[in-house]
């Protein structure tokens, strides 16, 4: 729980990129949110059971797995569906994510502020003066 309000909003970021999860890690931790992440071939439905993140952010293109079939299973799971997935690649497959549920798409290489964006646009509304996620400047 954060001093001033309700607890920060977790992500739990899924990507095999090691340099790209760090780097996710390090610019949402300082936005204000709580970060999980999972390790190279666990299941992203029981990791997400285990932490019970806010916001998925997935990669379509994963070492063993598919992006769009770990976001399938996630859809498929009554007590996951409703958690919004925010999915990323270099290719422009925006269309199939929104097919199997996901709640937002952003095509690689992304900007810091574009996923700010989509993040916060995805979690809805939050505190606005001091709270996670609130926009910089507004504390």
């Amino acid at each position: 729980m954060t001093p001033d309000g309700p607890p920060a909003p977790k992500i739990l970021v899924v990507d095999d990129d090691a340099i790209m999860v760090s780097l996710l890690h390090t610019l949402l931790q300082l936005d204000g949110f709580q970060v999980v992440g999972a390790q190279p071939g666990e299941s992203i439905a029981d990791r997400a059971r285990e932490t019970r993140p806010d916001l998925i952010l997935l990669d379509v293109f994963l070492r063993g797995a598919d992006g769009l079939d770990q976001l399938s299973r996630l859809k498929a799971e009554a007590d996951l569906k409703a958690i919004p997935v925010v999915m990323c690649s270099g290719m422009d497959v925006g269309d199939q994510c929104a097919a199997r549920g996901a709640a937002a798409f952003l095509i690689k290489p992304y900007s810091p502020d574009h996923l700010l964006e989509t993040i916060r646009a995805c979690l809805g509304p939050r505190p606005a003066a001091g709270g996670p996620g609130a926009p910089k400047g507004q504390t």
